[in-house]
């Protein structure tokens, strides 16, 4: 039996994946975004051990996240699923980000540094990635017009670099990064054509997987194959560039050794 954190689990494909880990056995502990939230989760999953609270949009509700669950022990597997999709005005957070970035880029970055390092990480990413801006000009857009769409598209590319910098960083931790398809979630739309169940599978088999295709590291898979990446996904300076501006937008240094 495995110990599972999973962010944004109120719904949508983070909630699916907690019921299909409690369905094979694992203890998994929840995630909502306030007490509401948390309660909702708690309440659409009861055989979940617990949920924590914290808003990923602000840098202290990333740290008041860490360190509830460093509070409750160690986990064999954490799943980075919270995101924002269409956010049409720029508005930023408390700590003058778009919150694109910050629940989608920078809260996973954060999340990894000060979380009690698992076995296995699983960060959410998309097909729409590809179309990511590898530059990693103007995180903050500050000096671009704002653009919902390509900001999506950049934090998924994000995703995928942190994954592949962590399993280059940490060889002794599964990373792995998922493109869980177009599905229909309160994010994706009651039209999205692909297969719900289908998309919270992979993340929950790479979390808590046996069988030896699920004990792999530093890929991308997509309902548990192999998909294509961005050409730069697998560019070393791209991704250390990555982890330093993360560090520098958060103050929070990624502990590189292994």
């Amino acid at each position: 039996m495995a110990r599972i954190f999973i962010t944004g689990s109120a719904d949508g494909l983070g909630q699916l994946a907690a019921r299909q880990l409690v369905a094979q056995g694992h203890q998994v502990v929840l995630h909502g975004r306030n007490a509401e939230r948390a309660h909702q989760a708690r309440a659409a999953v009861p055989q979940a051990e617990a949920a924590v609270v914290g808003d990923l949009s602000t840098l202290a509700g990333m740290q008041q996240v860490a360190q509830q669950v460093n509070q409750l022990g160690h986990f064999d597997a954490i799943i980075h699923n919270a995101g924002l999709y269409q956010v049409p005005q720029l508005v930023p957070t408390a700590d003058g980000w778009p919150p694109l970035l910050a629940v989608n880029t920078l809260a996973p970055y954060v999340l990894t540094c000060l979380i009690e390092r698992p076995a296995r990480l699983v960060y959410l990413s998309s097909g729409m990635h590809r179309q990511g801006d590898a530059s990693l000009h103007d995180l903050t857009w500050q000096q671009r017009p704002w653009n919902t769409t390509q900001a999506y598209c950049d934090s998924k590319l994000h995703d995928l670099l942190l994954s592949n910098a962590v399993a280059r960083h940490w060889p002794a931790v599964l990373s792995n990064a998922v493109d869980p398809g177009w599905v229909p979630t309160k994010m994706g739309g009651a039209g999205a054509p692909d297969n719900l169940t289908k998309g919270a599978e992979t993340q929950a088999w790479l979390a808590a997987g046996e069988d030896p295709a699920a004990r792999i590291t530093g890929q991308y898979l997509h309902h548990q194959r192999p998909s294509s990446t961005h050409a730069q996904a697998s560019d070393v300076a791209v991704q250390e560039q990555l982890l330093a501006e993360c560090g520098r937008l958060t103050g929070v240094v990624f502990p590189a050794k292994a």
